[in-house]
Formats: structure tokens, sequence, C-alpha cells
């Protein structure tokens, strides 16, 4: 996967919905002595990001929810954001499509069709806004066209449709969108899944299953390395200083050697938070 210089921090500024306004710019005394950014090293985190599943495979991902037991309650956890993808900010248009997406693959075997292809809907014009290319959104039109043919049928053949969709889209995203845009839609998938798993797990008061679900150090540390090296000059402070305040917190309960229901709970807060500023 490739990176960009386009921070998680700089598109949760953006966030506030299509309407509103651009941050105030600091006087011109304050500019001249700020510091510059740090330096980007744009291989390092390149090689970082090969190493760290944001969004595995839909079938994957199937598995483990249907292991964990957790699959079927996860449509009634899903809460009916209203994110608004007209705006012209590509990189806002992306996070919130991830969401959507996640949202989608999550509850591929319990939703009902009708809100699955409303999900779909909404993940095609997420992938217009950004301009991801015509085979794309002919391929989202292929999907919900199986949705709404699948009556008794069978939602394996569902998730292995998405899991085709899955491998093949993230290169045709990169080529027409720009490489930005495939981190900031998997940032949104990332967090909204773990919201949704967090939430799930609470519902059914199982804890020992996190461990296998919720426990991702390497993901906190890919994003806090978006922080430090291009959010500081993007984003107002107070939403560096939640967004850091959230992943640290996150960090510390993924490298916990278990996960109590209090820590489960924290993850859900936390991410609440961050998905709050969508």
């Amino acid at each position: 996967m490739n990176l960009s210089m386009i921070s998680l921090v700089a598109l949760l500024a953006g966030c506030g919905g299509g309407d509103s306004k651009k941050p105030t710019e600091p006087a011109a005394q304050d500019v001249t002595t700020q510091a510059p950014p740090p330096a980007v090293d744009l291989t390092s985190l390149k090689a970082q990001a090969e190493n760290v599943t944001l969004v595995p495979a839909p079938m994957e991902m199937q598995k483990a929810l249907d292991k964990a037991g957790i699959a079927e309650t996860l449509e009634g956890l899903v809460q009916e954001r209203k994110l608004n993808f007209d705006s012209q900010d590509s990189d806002v248009a992306a996070v919130r499509t991830g969401v959507v997406l996640a949202d989608t693959l999550l509850t591929v075997k319990s939703a009902p069709p009708e809100k699955l292809v409303a999900r779909m809907e909404a993940v095609k014009k997420g992938m217009v806004t950004v301009k991801a290319g015509g085979d794309i959104v002919k391929t989202i039109d292929d999907l919900i066209g199986e949705i709404n043919n699948l009556g008794g049928g069978s939602r394996n053949e569902l998730v292995k449709e998405l899991d085709e969709m899955h491998a093949a889209i993230i290169p045709e995203i990169e080529y027409e969108a720009g490489e930005q845009i495939v981190p900031l839609i998997q940032a949104g998938s990332w967090l909204e899944g773990s919201n949704l798993l967090a939430s799930a797990i609470l519902k059914a008061n199982r804890p020992e299953v996190a461990n296998d679900l919720l426990r991702q150090p390497s993901v906190c540390d890919y994003f806090l390395k978006y922080v430090d090296v291009a959010g500081k000059s993007k984003a107002p402070d107070e939403v560096v200083k939640q967004l850091r305040t959230t992943l640290e917190k996150l960090k510390e309960i993924s490298v916990k050697p278990s996960l109590t229901i209090e820590d489960v709970q924290e993850v859900k807060k936390q991410t609440d938070t961050v998905l709050g500023m969508l």
C-alpha cells in the first residue's frame, strides 16, 4: 500500500460537515516564528504500512467473526450516521467512504438486502467523489445487482464477490484517485470496524475474543507516525491532541497480554470520540 503526506489528522480536521468553516489562519507574526514540520521519512512509512493489515479481506474477516460468535450481532449495532458524500474535499469523502465500507463488510451476513444496497450506494457515492474511476463504480453496481437478486441465496457467495472486489479495487483507486486516497479509506474502515467490534464484544460480554479482534498495536503505530510527521501543521491543536490521546490509549490497550471488559469499553469510548468528528 502506498502512502501520501496527507495525514489522518488533516482529514479529521475537515470532517465537521460539508458546510463547516475553515479554521482561522494564524497571524502572520506567529507563522514566521513556527518551526518547520519535521521531514517525512516516506520510505519508512511505506515499509511500515506493508506490515499493517488495516482492513482484512472480507472472507478472512467473516471467518474471524464466525469463530468469535459475534457476526450476527453486528447489524443491530451499526449507527445510521448522516455522512455527506457530496463534499468537494476528496480526503474527507475518502474516510467517510471507509466508514460505510466497514459497515457493509462487517454486516454482509446479517443485514437485510435493502440495507446492504443502501450502504453500497453510499460507498459508490464516495468513490465517485474521490474520482476512483468508472470501473469501480461498475463493479459496485454489479454487486448491488447481486444483492437485489439475493433472495434466499447464500450469503457466502456474496462474501466471495466482496472478497474479489476488495482485491481488485485498491490498485484501481490508487491509479485513478491518487495514492493518498487508499490509506484514508482504510483509516475510516479501521476506526468504524474497531468501534463495531468493541460494541459487539460488550453486548455479548465476551472480552476473551477481543484478544484476537482488537489488539492491533502496529495499526496504532502507523497512525501515530502520521500524526508526528504530517499532522501538526495541518490541523488545529485540539484535533491533534484528541487524536493522539485516542491513538496512544488504543496502543496502550493493544500491547496488554490479555484484554478485559474495561479495555473493550475504553476502545469503544475512544473510537466513538474520533468517529464523532466525522
